[in-house]
């Protein structure tokens, strides 16, 4: 079952890259990144939501 969630900010395949790094450090399943739709969609993979909108916010994109 993967999650969907709404992330602003994200304008190039840099900012994708970005944000896949972060997730993929935390051992996070990545589906999709997409800046144009503004979304990202992963398998948690036990890591809890709020450590992977940190992690998401901390290369400095909002997760709403």
């Amino acid at each position: 079952m993967s999650t969907v969630l709404k992330v602003e900010g994200m304008s190039c395949g840099h900012c994708e890259n970005r944000v896949k790094n972060a997730l993929e450090e935390l051992g996070v399943e990545i589906i999709k990144v997409s800046a144009s739709e503004d979304m990202v969609e992963i398998n948690e993979k036990g890591v809890s939501l709020d450590k992977i909108k940190e992690a998401i916010e901390d290369v400095g994109y909002d997760v709403v």
